[in-house]
């Protein structure tokens, strides 16, 4: 952290870890910073919210639920722009964070101006990654043209207040405890003399003010979404849509941040990172005149990292990564925890109960009808007697399962002491049998 503040020129920063679920440590974790585009993780959430209530499907063009943004066209030949593209950065709308990051108060009546004027695009709607704020502008006035409300007062109702996250605002802290903006200038820190911007038009995409706490509470939430067993009697606590969140909708190449490459792409609201050793990393960044901040954590593990700085674009996104690497470093990122089988297990039971023991009537039982014509069980019946010819029978160490439905079954000979490897794959039938065998020493 204190390399990082001298480096880049940050008067401050806060920051915290994650570990199991639960914020373990950090400093300034109650100092309010400007959190910039970590708002549109809960625009995108409240917009799904939305999709489960029945309100819309998210394949429905935006104009459908906004008339007044049926002149945003892409160029011609275009299909409509969705709901679903403007959450993904797909809309192929112009990219514009620095025209976006100094028209964040803009009034109703000058965005109607853009709006009907036609705004620029880079590309076709759909057909590649292309950063738009002004897209979720227009996801806030979808959401206000099909409920009445802005998004800000459902993000506070059914995230905000549910969470405890008190000191989360869309307006400037009235209390002292905030950090004043600063930007570098001449190789020195200034202090930024404009007032912050307020929240305007562009709010959904960037207006939130926010603390380290807070936002541990709400990476910890969303997070929690990867559980398959987690259960929330709200229905704007949809596990389902948390996931969905952190999925990757729109593939944007190999990017690279702290020095290290990675497929990277854009879910709903949240940046989505395949690290080559951490697996999939959620998280976004923010940056505003003033501020610059980052979320991260390892999808599914609760190991999480967030940083917010008080200089204009502070590159919190490379410090958070370097900060999950360091914490992989020291054993803390726990591998990703088995997926519950009880079905593969069961399966692969009887499999190997059938190698020490071949009958064609277990053989029928357990195998699903593709199995003979793929190699006829006779020959399958041999091919196993000589395995345990060389082998003796087998005994089960362990059952690894890679999905619910699928595993490698780790053997051992027990005349031989060798240990063998049997890939299972089970059918998509109501009651699955194997599919799909495979042994190999």
């Amino acid at each position: 952290m204190a390399a990082t503040a001298t480096t880049e020129l940050c008067p401050s920063i806060a920051w915290g870890v994650l570990v199991d679920g639960a914020l373990v440590d950090g400093e300034g974790t109650d100092t309010v910073y400007r959190i910039a585009s970590m708002t549109k993780s809960f625009t995108a959430a409240t917009v799904l919210a939305l999709r489960d209530e029945g309100v819309w499907r998210l394949d429905d063009p935006v104009a459908w639920h906004a008339p007044e943004l049926a002149s945003v066209r892409g160029p011609h030949g275009s299909a409509a722009v969705t709901l679903a593209h403007l959450l993904s950065m797909s809309s192929g709308l112009a990219t514009d964070d620095p025209w976006a990051d100094r028209h964040l108060h803009i009034e109703p009546t000058e965005i109607d101006a853009i709006y009907a004027a036609g705004p620029t695009f880079a590309a076709r709607p759909g057909d590649e990654f292309e950063y738009s704020n002004l897209g979720y502008a227009m996801l806030g006035r979808a959401v206000l043209r099909a409920t009445g409300r802005r998004v800000r007062d459902l993000v506070d109702e059914w995230f905000l207040r549910p969470l405890g996250m008190h000191d989360t605002t869309w307006v400037e802290p009235a209390h002292h405890r905030w950090a004043r903006p600063h930007r570098v200038e001449d190789g020195g820190i200034v202090a930024d003399s404009e007032p912050p911007l307020g929240d305007g038009e562009l709010a959904p995409m960037g207006g939130l003010w926010s603390t380290v706490a807070d936002l541990a509470r709400w990476m910890v939430w969303l997070d929690a979404g990867n559980v398959d067993d987690a259960d929330f009697a709200d229905p704007h606590d949809g596990p389902a849509f948390r996931r969905e969140m952190q999925r990757m909708h729109t593939y944007q190449g190999r990017l690279e941040v702290a020095g290290l490459f990675a497929p990277s792409g854009y879910g709903y609201g949240l940046g989505v990172r395949d690290d080559e050793r951490l697996g999939a990393v959620v998280g976004h960044s923010g940056g505003l005149p003033g501020y610059g901040s980052n979320m991260r954590w390892v999808r599914g593990r609760g190991v999480g990292a967030v940083a917010l700085a008080n200089t204009t674009y502070a590159p919190m996104s490379v410090l958070t990564l370097r900060m999950l690497h360091l914490l992989a470093d020291h054993n803390t990122v726990a591998a990703p925890p088995a997926p519950a089988a009880p079905q593969l297990q069961a399966a692969a039971a009887a499999l190997v109960a059938l190698c020490n023991d071949w009958t064609d009537d277990a053989a029928a039982a357990l195998f699903a009808d593709n199995v003979d014509p793929d190699e006829s069980l006779a020959r399958r019946a041999a091919a196993i007697a000589r395995l345990r010819a060389t082998h003796g029978a087998l005994l089960i160490e362990q059952v690894h399962a890679e999905r619910a439905t699928s595993g490698v079954v780790t053997v051992r000979g027990e005349a031989s002491g060798a240990s063998l490897k049997i890939e299972v794959q089970l059918s998509p039938e109501p009651t699955p049998r194997v599919q799909w065998y495979e042994i190999s020493g």
